[in-house]
């Protein structure tokens, strides 16, 4: 296939799509054939981005509803604490109050671990709801019912119901209520009113002050801490566990992914203080083996109640795997396994749910002839473990990157993980504020690259085209692919331009 051609002309715009995909080969679907029986019946799992609504009238509002949160403080500027979410909650009546509730914190994985819960959840038959960010597409996303983001009506009803509150505490407080903290009173309101019997609730930053943490979380998880956000939550692995500490509350139990010592030490103290009971993988729970399987990996678990063989996950990487573990401990946990009950869960069931997990965005092949694959990647410890599930997944001959990142991140180390990974890389940057310059993020490029290997095209889809072109110069058959990466804005508008949406 060709490379992409007639892309809109205006790098604002994606009306234009181009769907890029090739029908199947039907003799490498018969290879493929006995990988897909450890699957569910329909297949593999769709990636849940919703489409553009397709009612104009609810279009337009739906624009208008993000076109108001637009005018608060976005997600990026921040006053640490929760006094007018807490005051919104106190006006709506403490729609949080209403449900069970997993949480959520980490540096890395807590979207992808919050999906797989939220599935596992759901195969034991218990009505869900999910809140995530960022979007990767539509600000919908954000919220969900029953493993499936809330329609843009509900979407809209949902902030019409509590805008008066909304701008009744916003009368009230030195500041308004910013974006972050409407989508969070929206979530937990649209809960209450589903009603759901369990919310699985991922931190926006940190843990203390973040918008989320008025639920006190049955379950507190907290995936690997890494550096990111240094400026807002510390400069070593420990300095960041004192801030996502603050999720972990009284009686909880604290499910603990692996992580530096520094930090883990801040975590279990904090438990120790507030008397919660800890799981920690690699001890009590953790990833027994697992081999690569077409179209994802074949994972066998330890649980807090016993192993759990032959999961097959439709997922690339070992930090999958590990996410994978984590979740599974974070729904025994729920269910009492290992405390209340010494039986595992029913292992159909959880087979079931895992094989039904999807993660836009994440390691996802959106095109062939060649490969194009989307990760969200940000930061250096998320890049690394992409950089080696790329070499344990894929068989690239050559692999060109596209990448466009936000400024405030650690973009010179994500581009030192990439290096060695990446023949050429293509340089760009996404449609928003937060985006650092192409031309800035070039100058790193070259410092880590070297200048023959580095091509700037501030226009994303010209960077797509030219990344497609240098992945098929080695011929068709050759095994050339490419990767988008640097942000999460950039892998969603790359995925509407490539027809993923």
């Amino acid at each position: 296939m060709g490379p992409v051609s007639d892309l809109p002309p205006n790098g604002d715009s994606f009306e234009e799509i181009i769907a890029a995909e090739t029908d199947r080969d039907p003799d490498l679907a018969v290879i493929e054939a006995g990988s897909r029986t450890l699957r569910t019946q329909g297949g593999p799992p769709e990636a849940d981005v919703p489409a553009h609504p397709e009612d104009p009238e609810v279009a337009k509002a739906l624009r208008e509803v993000e076109a108001e949160l637009a005018t608060r403080w976005g997600e990026t500027k921040l006053e640490p604490s929760v006094t007018r979410i807490a005051a919104l909650m106190d006006v709506l009546g403490d729609p949080q109050r209403a449900y069970p509730s997993i949480h959520i914190t980490g540096t890395n994985g807590k979207t992808s671990t919050a999906r797989m819960i939220e599935a596992l959840l759901g195969a034991f038959e218990l009505r869900t709801g999910r809140y995530t960010s960022p979007h990767v597409q539509s600000i919908t996303e954000r919220i969900s019912l029953d493993g499936a983001p809330i329609s843009a009506e509900r979407f809209v009803e949902t902030y019409q119901d509590i805008k008066p509150y909304i701008e009744m505490v916003d009368a009230q407080q030195e500041y308004r209520l910013s974006f972050f903290e409407v989508l969070t009173g929206m979530a937990y309101a649209a809960f209450a009113d589903a009603p759901v019997d369990v919310a699985v609730v991922e931190v926006g930053m940190g843990g203390s002050w973040d918008a989320t943490n008025v639920i006190d979380g049955d379950v507190a998880v907290v995936t690997p801490i890494d550096l990111d956000h240094t400026d807002r939550l510390g400069g070593t692995p420990g300095e960041i566990a004192g801030e996502k500490s603050g999720i972990i509350k009284r009686d909880a139990t604290v499910i603990m992914a692996q992580q530096p010592v520094d930090a883990a030490q801040v975590l279990l103290k904090k438990a120790v203080e507030v008397d919660a009971t800890v799981a920690r993988e690699g001890l009590e729970f953790g990833v027994v083996s697992r081999q690569v399987a077409v179209g994802g990996q074949l994972l066998t678990l330890r649980g807090l109640g016993g192993e759990y063989p032959e999961v097959y996950l439709p997922l690339h990487g070992a930090h999958q795997a590990h996410n994978a573990a984590v979740a599974l401990a974070a729904v025994e946990a729920f269910f009492g396994v290992g405390a209340q009950r010494a039986e595992s869960l029913d292992l159909d069931t959880v087979r079931k749910a895992f094989a039904a997990v999807a993660s836009p965005g994440r390691l996802e092949v959106v095109r062939r002839s060649p490969t194009v694959v989307l990760d969200a990647a940000h930061n250096p410890a998320g890049a690394r473990a992409v950089a080696a599930a790329i070499g344990e997944a894929f068989q690239f001959s050559r692999l060109i990157g596209v990448v466009g990142t936000s400024g405030d991140k650690d973009v010179r180390g994500l581009l030192e993980a990439f290096e060695p990974l990446f023949a050429e890389v293509v340089i760009t940057q996404n449609s928003t504020q937060r985006a650092m310059d192409a031309d800035a993020l070039a100058a790193l490029a070259v410092e880590v690259f070297g200048e023959d290997r580095v091509q700037v095209e501030p226009r994303l889809p010209d960077a797509l085209e030219a990344a497609i072109t240098l992945a098929e110069e080695e011929g068709e058959f050759a095994g050339g692919g490419v990767l988008v990466t640097g942000s999460v804005i950039t892998v969603g508008e790359a995925r509407l331009l490539l027809g993923k949406g």
